[in-house]
């Protein structure tokens, strides 16, 4: 699955205000070239397909997974089977945290949602750097400190909103964030499967098909072959309010 627009480096995650991961930053962002490549120098690149796992949940932590290219998908397995999506993190961002110098199991698993490059960096490696350079340091805290306050808004969403809210919330932030105009509807420019919406806002997928059906027919949305294109977006905003 392709971003509607490159230029466009947004997480995909639940959240009250698309404006938490609106830009996303990056973890090498405002690090001085000789940082870069000092961080570059202790990764090694791996090359994943779609569905490859870079780990699954209770696998030792080693390290953490820099993503030059393509997206990855992290989510959470209840003792049930039943999946959760944390987030979709794209080129800048990693997986790994939050034990990111490799000190217990992971906490959830992460997958290739597409053909991804990603650099791995080994935990011990990583915190020798962070003690030799405190840029490196600021920056892996920040890029923690922003993981944090996503999942603490994940939670406070899951905690005090009703699914269907949930649901109509994720298509306002989806139609904020890669929306693209065509012909007076905004087309979301990145498929999603029912059960792909289920696992973002933590529902089912048989919920969701009824619920986009619902949408559908009261021509809010049009849903076709994973793509969605929103009718009209003040009825989402509205229900939400």
């Amino acid at each position: 699955m392709q971003r509607a627009n490159s230029a466009v480096a947004a997480g995909v995650m639940l959240a009250e205000s698309d404006k938490l991961v609106r830009p996303l930053p990056g973890l090498l962002d405002g690090l001085s070239s000789v940082d870069c490549k000092r961080l570059r120098a202790i990764g090694r690149e791996k090359l994943l397909e779609a569905g490859q796992l870079v780990w699954s949940q209770g696998d030792a932590q080693s390290g953490i997974y820099l993503i030059r290219e393509g997206r990855v998908r992290s989510y959470y397995v209840a003792p049930s089977g039943r999946e959760v999506t944390l987030a979709y993190w794209f080129a800048g961002n990693f997986v790994g945290g939050p034990d990111i110098f490799g000190m217990g199991p992971h906490m959830w698993t992460s997958v290739a949602a597409e053909r991804s490059l990603l650099t791995f960096l080994p935990g011990l490696a990583l915190r020798r750097l962070a003690l030799e350079s405190a840029s490196i340091a600021v920056a892996l805290l920040d890029a923690l400190a922003f993981k944090a306050r996503c999942y603490s808004a994940m939670a406070q969403m899951l905690g005090t909103r009703s699914v269907t809210e949930r649901l109509h919330r994720l298509l306002i932030f989806l139609s904020h964030v890669y929306g693209v105009q065509r012909d007076g509807e905004t087309v979301i420019g990145m498929p999603f499967t029912h059960g792909d919406l289920a696992n973002l806002i933590g529902s089912t997928r048989q919920w969701v098909t009824v619920q986009l059906a619902r949408l559908q027919e009261e021509g809010v949305i049009t849903y076709d072959r994973s793509m969605i294109s929103i009718l009209d977006l003040s009825t989402l905003d509205r229900e939400m309010n």
